[in-house]
């Protein structure tokens, strides 16, 4: 049983330094940065690389106020939400990667902000974005061809039957099996058109499209002659509720102008990146000396813990993934200096048991017992304030703005894991290295 539980913990170090290894030296050695099997049908594809924003990697800011004079109220988030899908749609069909799409609220008015990463020429930015999305429904080719390939959308056949042909998308629920499905209801010249489609389609599917990108190519199972219409399939309610919001981007056109521009320069990225590995390299170590100075073998110990606390973190960061910012970077190496925290409470508890006379193993039983609501209360205290930083629920008194919230993300990220590395990690490498000492 401990051969098989070593043989574990050593294959998951070597899994943390694989993926945290940085990618310059995993090309220098052509050392794959994702994973890509199939198993019984099931396809995993994973790819395990630092993501860098805006302010690290260089590209483009742009800020567009929405027209909402023409929006009803009740209309309103459905609108913003299109809005914005329909320009991350486009946005990574051109090929730009970590694009970051927001909707700000600014008194009565509505922004969008977009950030393009590798993006230098924002005038090409705003031609990308700035066009009207086409809604359309169109007839598919009998001959089978990958949707992703550029011929695919030129082998369709125009029905005529566009976004502004649909009143309302809605996401419904079968009333046999209570599976959800997406509602369509088309206006009079919309049932007309939908009308001859499906009777000329039955049994064939009929592709909407966004653009010239495939949305949904739903097979049509009976004419329709109604004008209400249902898409089903094996959805889970958030994934229908994201088709009706994009089939609703084509039925409810939200305008946008451009207001704010500016471009950033990789140069500025890369200098800060640089200074920032520094900055944390001779943090860290001065840490570590710290410790292993103050404490001995416990702080040999805790420099150990901390090193395992900062794989875990990088691995998230990299297997969520998360986009660092120069904040972003900040936050973590705040958080370091919570994880030394947490264990120099645990490892004064235990002097402070020891001074009383108790026998080392009894020490770390109550220092660690003692210290832990105090971590807790820190970490919990902690990230409180990164979650009102983050500001989930988009609140206008709070901040909305990305960098703000990629510091609160990595700062919780931070705080979360070094309170495990701390109490459960740190109590474990104690348990290893004072066997003799905790079995008296």
């Amino acid at each position: 049983m401990k051969i098989f539980k070593s043989i574990f913990i050593t294959l998951v170090f070597l899994g943390l330094i694989w993926v945290d290894l940085p990618e310059n030296i995993k090309a220098k050695y052509k050392i794959p940065s994702q994973i890509n099997f199939n198993i019984y049908g099931l396809n995993v594809k994973k790819d395990f690389t630092t993501k860098l924003g805006l302010d690290l990697k260089g590209g483009s800011s742009l800020i567009f106020e929405a027209d909402i004079s023409k929006v009803k109220k009740e209309d309103l988030n459905d609108s913003l939400n299109s809005a914005r899908d329909v320009i991350e749609r486009r946005i990574n069909f051109f090929g730009v990667t970590e694009p970051q799409i927001q909707t700000i609220k600014t008194g009565d008015k509505y922004r969008l902000s977009v950030d393009l990463p590798g993006i230098n020429n924002y005038e090409e930015a705003i031609k990308l974005i700035g066009q009207t999305a086409q809604l359309t429904f169109r007839e598919l080719p009998d001959e089978k061809i990958a949707t992703t390939t550029p011929i695919f959308f030129q082998l369709t056949k125009n029905t005529g039957l566009s976004g502004i042909h649909i009143l309302k998308s809605t996401v419904e629920f079968d009333s046999q099996n209570g599976k959800p499905e997406v509602g369509l209801k088309f206006n009079k010249k919309g049932t007309e058109l939908f009308a001859a489609i499906t009777k000329r389609n039955i049994g064939k599917p009929v592709g909407i499209f966004i653009d010239n990108m495939p949305l949904t190519t739903p097979t049509v199972q009976t004419e329709i002659l109604d004008g209400s219409a249902v898409i089903t399939g094996n959805f889970t309610t958030d994934e229908a509720k994201k088709l009706t919001i994009a089939i609703n981007s084509g039925a409810l056109p939200l305008p946008i102008k451009l207001v704010e521009q500016k471009n950033i320069g990789p140069s500025l990225g890369e200098t800060e990146v640089r200074k920032s590995v520094y900055a944390g390299t001779i943090g860290l170590i001065m840490v570590l000396l710290f410790m292993i100075i103050y404490y001995g073998r416990l702080g040999l110990i805790a420099s150990l813990g901390l090193i395992i606390y900062g794989l875990i973190s990088l691995f998230i960061f990299k297997a969520i993934p998360l986009v660092l910012t120069l904040p972003g970077v900040a936050g973590f190496i705040l958080s370091i200096g919570m994880a030394v925290d947490a264990n120099i409470l645990i490892f004064e508890r235990i002097k402070e048991e020891q001074r009383k006379g108790k026998s080392f193993d009894i020490a770390v039983r109550l220092g660690f017992g003692h210290a832990i609501d105090a971590i807790k209360d820190a970490n919990i205290t902690t990230l409180i304030v990164a979650f009102i930083l983050f500001n989930p629920l988009n609140w206008e008194f709070l901040p909305q703005f990305g960098m703000v919230r990629g510091f609160a993300l990595t700062l919780a990220i931070g705080v979360g894991t070094s309170l495990f590395t701390g109490v459960v990690i740190t109590k474990r490498l104690i348990d290893m290295f004072y066997k003799k000492d905790l079995r008296r």
